[in-house]
């Protein structure tokens, strides 16, 4: 799954300021050098078997426990703050994406694994959607939209495919569905599980499309032993895909999508 970029903890009691610093952070961290507005590409390397990316310094050949780059002194990568002339094996990167292992001055190439199939993205701080970027439009809080649900876990994980936004149909995790009533109408989210023990959902709602992005991610704190958990619709998050096209984001899979509209949280992408 696509990460989220700057979720943090609030631990100012004020909902409304807290949710007013939660944006705030959000938006510098959707703009930092590094953060999803820098990916100018997402690159398989099954789609490259000659090893040669365009645009992108070396030769990238995959195999099944990683990806073998090769480079000359003059093509200016880094590998682990080193020069690399010559060849090296990489695993997928993990962390943070400027900690990743392989760089060009300001960019970072960052080896990823979805399915089996390797590829490198491409972390540019002076992409064009960066430079254009102006704000994160979301919707001011409004209590009405913390709703109390409850997490109903599945007797065992199940996976489903569902298409993503680069048009591949990919295999989605699903631990269990979200419970929570608007208006006296009970609505129900399949979620997966996060490895803090937080959820997430894909979904969709009457304002996808029009007044919002086509979908959007929904991410709760770990529900209680007994599976109670907050629901805030104030904290709806834009996916990666909203702010650069190379990511794979999943889309709603089917019954994630809802009646109503959910006119809160983050809402579109402003640009100049």
């Amino acid at each position: 799954m696509e990460g989220c970029f700057g979720m943090t903890t609030d631990t100012d009691l004020d909902p409304v300021r807290n949710w007013t610093n939660w944006h705030e952070r959000r938006v510098a961290a959707v703009a930092a050098p590094h953060g999803p507005l820098s990916l100018t590409g997402t690159h398989w390397l099954s789609d490259y078997p000659e090893g040669r990316i365009p645009a992108v310094p070396g030769v990238w050949r995959e195999r099944v426990d990683g990806v073998v780059l090769t480079a000359t002194a003059d093509e200016g990568l880094d590998v682990d703050g080193r020069p690399l002339a010559g060849e090296v094996v990489l695993a997928a990167d993990r962390g943070p994406i400027d900690g990743s292992r392989v760089s060009r001055g300001g960019r970072r190439l960052v080896v990823m694994r979805r399915e089996g199939l390797w590829a490198v993205r491409d972390f540019d701080p002076e992409s064009p959607a960066r430079r254009e970027f102006v704000t994160v439009e979301a919707t001011p809080y409004d209590e009405r939209w913390v709703l109390p649900g409850r997490f109903h876990p599945y007797g065992e994980s199940r996976t489903v495919r569902v298409e993503n936004a680069d048009g591949r149909e990919r295999g989605l995790g699903l631990a269990g569905e979200l419970a929570f009533s608007v208006d006296d109408s009970e609505h129900t989210l399949q979620v997966a599980v996060e490895p803090d023990g937080s959820l997430w959902a894909v979904f969709a709602d009457g304002t996808s499309g029009l007044t919002s992005y086509r979908f959007r991610f929904l991410r709760p704190s770990p529900p209680a032993a007994d599976g109670t958990v907050s629901v805030d619709l104030n904290r709806v998050l834009l996916p990666p895909c909203a702010f650069a096209d190379h990511f794979i984001c999943p889309l709603p899979p089917p019954g994630n999508t809802l009646s109503f509209e959910v006119a809160a949280g983050e809402r579109t992408v402003v640009v100049r």
